[in-house]
């Protein structure tokens, strides 16, 4: 990844706020004078299935990360983390938030939940660096579970060429005023967690 460059796939579940996080991206990215491009996949996101961006800063082409190509996994939810590492680079770095969201087929019973140490372990022998935290409980820290998506961006805001000012600028325009000093403090704490 060259300094002004970065491929990220952000993943999650329907509702915990992937779009958010890109649209947030893409606007710091524009308020930069960076190129940027992006494309999301929502599948029966509304019905909790996967949502899948693919956000590219400084590209001028293809708005798809290649299989193998991104500079950062950023992950919601594990399970989505270790359907989607595949699109990871070696020397990528993922971050996962550790709360899994448990699909229907687990709460009915039908199937178990894997637990987290063998879905964290296969995607740490993919990649550079792995930093997995309970984002959503720093986004009740916070004040609002809601939150959890923001939480993350925090986190990500050191691995990709965006300072943080033009994208706390770019969250304002994204959140709505009532909830922009709770979401702000959730991206400190996210910030925090990395550092």
């Amino acid at each position: 990844m060259r300094a002004s460059e970065c491929d990220l796939v952000i993943v999650g579940v329907g509702g915990q706020g992937v779009i958010l996080i890109s649209d947030v991206i893409g606007r710091a990215a524009v308020i930069a004078g960076k190129p940027v491009c992006g494309a999301e996949t929502h599948g029966m996101a509304q019905r909790g299935g996967s949502v899948i961006n693919h956000t590219r800063i400084g590209c001028q082409f293809s708005p798809m990360v290649a299989s193998g190509g991104a500079d950062v996994l950023l992950a919601l939810e594990p399970g989505e983390a270790l359907r989607f590492v595949h699109f990871l680079s070696p020397a990528g770095v993922v971050l996962v938030n550790t709360r899994p969201v448990l699909p229907s087929t687990v709460t009915c019973g039908r199937a178990e939940y894997p637990p987290l140490h063998k879905i964290l372990s296969p995607i740490k022998a993919r990649c550079r660096k792995l930093i997995a935290m309970d984002a959503t409980a720093l986004a009740e820290k916070a004040g609002t579970a809601q939150a959890m998506n923001v939480v993350m961006l925090g986190a990500l805001a050191g691995y990709i060429p965006l300072s943080e000012d033009l994208i706390l600028q770019a969250l304002s325009l994204a959140v709505p005023p009532k909830f922009l000093e709770a979401n702000k403090k959730a991206f400190a704490l996210g910030k925090a967690e990395v550092e």
